[in-house]
């Protein structure tokens, strides 16, 4: 299914207070078990990989995660930003185009290349989870709400709504942005004038 998101979150998103990790962790540990059930192959392939430690890192959310996708004891937590945690292999990205590269609707490979996307540490575990994860054809709003089984209706409600107001901010922050960086520009410029206008003073004298 496909989803609609802007480039990356607002920036106020990543400001936001990390919800208790502790009242997430059962949520997320659900959805990876399901997707062991839904996608044994994908856990399958990994092999050895499977029992790495990967850190997924939204940069414009409060929160990281924790993920081992091992077939036989697989793990899904949630950590607040900046608790210290052990990884062996790191996916760092805007939600949003984490979101679309798991979805298959952006190419991993251009992820990588132009930095949208940076991985660390054991980079080969990370190449073979993405292509285990594009051979499975995962999809995580359809695993999502295979999760909430007959509250499924209410996400999809409420993501009708929330894409378009994030459409919304992340074109107000990138405008204000913008307007800001032109008028460092214009200030730069008229300090370079008035440098210039001063040695020109000075030589005349």
């Amino acid at each position: 299914m496909a989803l609609s998101l802007p480039e990356r979150l607002p920036g106020f998103v990543g400001r936001l207070p990390a919800p208790p990790p502790g009242l997430l962790r059962p949520v997320f540990q659900q959805l990876i078990a399901g997707m062991l059930r839904r996608h044994p192959e994908m856990f399958e392939r990994l092999g050895e990989y499977g029992r790495r430690r990967f850190l997924i890192d939204p940069v414009d959310l409060p929160v990281i995660f924790i993920m081992r996708p091992d077939a036989e004891r697989p793990l899904l937590t949630p950590h607040r930003r900046g608790e210290a945690v052990v990884w062996e292999a790191a996916v760092r990205g805007p939600l949003p185009k984490l979101i679309s590269m798991v979805n298959g609707e952006e190419d991993g490979d251009a992820l990588f290349f132009s930095r949208d996307i940076v991985i660390e540490g054991d980079t080969e575990a990370v190449l073979a989870l993405r292509n285990a994860i594009d051979d499975a054809g995962i999809d995580l709003v359809e695993e999502t709400e295979a999760l909430l089984g007959p509250f499924a209706g209410v996400l999809a409600a409420l993501r009708k709504r929330a894409v378009p107001l994030l459409e919304a901010a992340a074109r107000i922050a990138g405008a204000a942005r913008a307007a800001a960086g032109r008028a460092h520009d214009k200030a730069g410029a008229h300090d370079g004038a008035g440098e210039d206008g001063g040695r020109g003073a000075e030589g005349a004298s």
